[in-house]
């Protein structure tokens, strides 16, 4: 297992993009169940009352009456936010939203969906944020689908709070030979739907076909563990996800025998908070929460601690993925 990070030629401009290899293994088992607050009722974060919050005045004043934030969430991409034994949401997004909480004085309130229907569901305004493990990408900002190139959206715009590369991982002692992702080949890979990993197996898919060589079947679905399932009955070799959630799965599933990362991550782009292109007053509150607790150091604590202080990122920009 490497943190070294490869460069890839993609359609969606690939980023320099970092998570610290031996520190998110190691210190994932020891705070997987952290608690993400004190005060929550485990469906989201804590609160501080708006009158006491130094954010406050910068949110809607709907959503500051109400006091709750709708996070639209896959809760199911352990370490990033997933439910612990107890059904409590735990992880990174969910301490990142506590401390952006006490910043706004709401209560941000996971609500579990697939991954690839959060966009739809901040247009149809179920949802106030997506945070979700979500790359921020030019597609996304405009409403593009990248298979056609066609708008299909109004698009989202995005609070960036943190970067993460692209790793494949093999059925433990039985990686096909695979290495790169010209390696793939041939092969049968399994990924989440709409995810960054699905539009990097897509592009290789289609590598595969101009350079002649054995076709790449990619199966998708709803959620990554279902990916993972896949691969352990044999109907795929290879998984890919985000570098934090393969070094998770690598070191917990099975104790550790399930799985094994092959090859470097390679190179993605920002984690994003989505917010309808509509709520411009939302996001530039959120994008103001997230710039505070990077200044005040909470963010810094939250990434340490779940190991992946590689991936920090000091600004909250805007929009920043390519």
């Amino acid at each position: 297992m490497t943190a070294s990070t490869t460069s890839r030629t993609t359609g969606l401009r690939s980023r320099t993009a970092a998570v610290g290899a031996i520190a998110v293994v190691g210190a994932l088992l020891l705070t997987g169940c952290g608690d993400q607050t004190k005060d929550g009722d485990g469906n989201g974060s804590g609160s501080t009352k708006a009158g006491s919050a130094p954010l406050a005045d910068k949110l809607p004043s709907d959503i500051r009456n109400k006091g709750v934030i709708r996070v639209g969430s896959d809760i199911a991409y352990a370490p990033v936010e997933y439910k612990d034994n107890a059904g409590k949401v735990v992880g990174i997004d969910p301490d990142i939203a506590a401390a952006l909480g006490k910043q706004l004085g709401v209560e941000f309130k996971f609500e579990n969906a697939t991954f690839d229907t959060l966009i739809g569901g901040l247009a149809s305004k179920r949802y106030d944020i997506a945070m979700s493990a979500m790359t921020d990408t030019k597609d996304r900002q405009e409403g593009i689908d990248s298979d056609t190139g066609k708008k299909v959206g109004a698009g989202v715009d995005f609070v960036d709070y943190f970067t993460a590369g692209v790793s494949l991982y093999t059925n433990k002692g039985d990686d096909k030979g695979i290495k790169t992702w010209d390696d793939l080949c041939g092969k049968t890979i399994a990924v989440q739907r709409n995810t960054f990993s699905h539009d990097l197996a897509k592009e290789q898919a289609a590598k595969c076909k101009k350079d002649g060589g054995k076709a790449l079947k990619i199966e998708d679905f709803a959620t990554n563990p279902e990916a993972e399932t896949r691969m352990r009955s044999k109907g795929a070799d290879v998984v890919s996800a985000d570098y934090p959630v393969a070094a998770y799965s690598v070191k917990t599933s099975g104790g550790g025998k399930y799985f094994q990362i092959v090859g470097d991550q390679v190179e993605a782009g920002p984690y994003g908070i989505a917010v309808a292109k509509d709520s411009t007053e939302l996001r530039d509150a959120l994008q103001a929460a997230v710039q505070a607790i990077i200044d005040n150091g909470e963010y810094k604590k939250i990434i340490s601690k779940w190991g992946v202080e590689d991936g920090a990122v000091t600004e909250a920009k805007v929009n920043g993925g390519s």
